[in-house]
């Protein structure tokens, strides 16, 4: 199991053990974790699972795809040099990622 922690838009930690072969996303939706939707089941089809990764986790990362890339200009929130959506995401490695709260 990876332990992948999750940081709420109120500063609340969740904290998720991932199986093999999760992805953040996975883990988020089996953990309960709010603020992670997922509406299309992880195949890059929308942006419910848009996640801030901290910069020392991101070079341990896959490389973001052009698509990934085009879908992240679809986020609710706003999004930044941080920006990843976490169904691309391995939970391979423990991590902490921010959800991203509704802007304002």
């Amino acid at each position: 199991m990876t332990r992948i922690g999750y940081i709420q838009p109120d500063g609340t930690r969740v904290i998720v053990d991932a199986a093999p072969g999760d992805t953040v996303m996975s883990a988020a939706l089996t953990g309960d974790v709010d603020g992670i939707v997922g509406e299309c089941g992880g195949n890059m089809m929308c942006a419910t699972c848009h996640v801030y990764v901290e910069e020392s986790s991101a070079d341990r990362l896959p490389a973001m795809t052009d698509d990934e890339d085009q879908m992240l200009h679809c986020t609710e929130a706003p999004r930044t040099a941080i920006s990843r959506l976490s169904c691309q995401l391995p939970a391979d490695d423990p991590m902490v990622v921010t959800v991203p709260g509704s802007p304002t």
